[in-house]
């Protein structure tokens, strides 16, 4: 049997060892453990990759808070992509791909740290992003001829789903960027950034994917997306620093443009978030270390709100960005600084700066807080 096929769970002692390292709650959970005011990334090593969790002071501050082993190997740079560290619905579990290994590792979020549960294979090679949804995750693997494979998430450990592997918009060379539930479940969607196209697929009530549709998109290079509590869905493209919006039909996966590609002036707009309300959308500028912020109105139209909302530092970087529950504070990765950089929201959507935490080992990657 090859070995990326095989599926394993690890072992009590790996569980074991998880639980010891994850560390206890701090004067800085603000009272509410793990399941709040916590951020979490993944230090992408090759020799032993790690999911790191800092606690989020009241004034924004982070300080790491638990370094765990996902008992998997990333690759040491970036992936180029947008979902490596995905947080549940529910907030009881958190998703890490390990790229090198070709694997998941899922852990569980507890009142006193975060334990390790299970380690599978991802149904392919190089996982680079992961989503789930009600119990349902889907692994984006950009190795080989890439496809997205399915499990359903049985109290921490994934069980690969019947039929639940299916192939990207081409057998190779799509050099996918992320994989991505809609608001409602209904639809997942894949970036593709070498065929310039949006692959979606129909989500069925036991979570199998129905036949892909691939649209082409509205600017070159689209990368990370994020959909609005109206199940718009937010694109950011990387070519001409810009976003767009689609929004689907009840009743199919086929994505209709919204907004055609709004310009931000700045830099490889690769990374998107946006916020729980859905009134404003963010893109990380890599070339240019800003975040530019958008409006949404209430037909998923975009506007450019402000070109430069916020910076990560010169020269910093900008990628992997995530936005907290409550909707008041935005995180962002700067990988030349080494740090994950925080942002107060105020409610008219500008950013004001809330220090940074500094010492990430090099390459990390994804972001989620709750």
């Amino acid at each position: 049997m090859n070995v990326h096929r095989r599926r394993f769970a690890v072992h009590a002692s790996a569980l074991a060892l998880a639980a010891a390292v994850a560390a206890p709650a701090s004067a800085h959970d603000g009272g509410h453990g793990f399941h709040a005011r916590k951020v979490f990334t993944s230090t992408n090593s090759p020799g032993n990759n790690e999911l790191l969790v800092f606690a989020q002071g009241r004034s924004g501050e982070l300080v790491l808070t638990a370094r765990v082993a996902t008992q998997g190997q990333g690759t040491g740079a970036g992936l180029g992509s947008q979902g490596a560290v995905t947080l549940s619905t529910d907030g009881r579990h958190v998703f890490v791909v390990n790229a090198r290994s070709n694997t998941v590792s899922t852990f569980v979020v507890r009142d006193d740290g975060v334990a390790l549960a299970s380690v599978v294979d991802s149904g392919g090679f190089l996982p680079i992003s992961v989503t789930e949804d009600d119990g349902i995750v889907y692994v984006l693997n950009a190795g080989g001829a890439g496809n997205v494979a399915g499990f359903r998430n049985h109290h921490g450990e994934l069980r690969p789903l019947t039929d639940g592997t299916r192939p990207l918009s081409a057998s190779g060379g799509t050099n996918p960027a992320q994989v991505g539930f809609g608001a409602d479940g209904e639809i997942l969607v894949v970036t593709e950034k070498a065929t310039n196209r949006i692959t979606s697929y129909p989500v069925h009530r036991n979570g199998v994917l129905g036949k892909a549709v691939v649209t082409a998109s509205s600017g070159a290079t689209p990368f990370g997306f994020a959909f609005d509590r109206r199940d718009h869905l937010i694109v950011s493209e990387a070519t001409a620093s810009a976003a767009s919006s689609y929004c689907f039909d009840e009743r199919s996966a086929t994505p209709t443009l919204v907004s055609a590609s709004v310009p931000n002036t700045q830099a490889a707009a690769c990374w998107v978030v946006v916020t729980p309300h859905g009134k404003h959308a963010y893109t990380a500028n890599a070339g240019t270390s800003t975040l530019s912020s958008y409006r949404i109105a209430r037909s998923g139209r975009l506007e450019l709100a402000n070109a430069v909302a916020a910076s990560t530092g010169a020269n910093a970087g900008a990628t992997d960005m995530a936005v907290s529950s409550d909707g008041r504070w935005l995180f962002a990765l700067a990988p030349r600084s080494l740090q994950i950089v925080a942002f107060e929201l105020a409610h008219d959507g500008s950013l004001l700066p809330a220090g940074a935490a500094g010492g990430l080992p090099a390459g990390s990657v994804g972001l989620a807080a709750n």
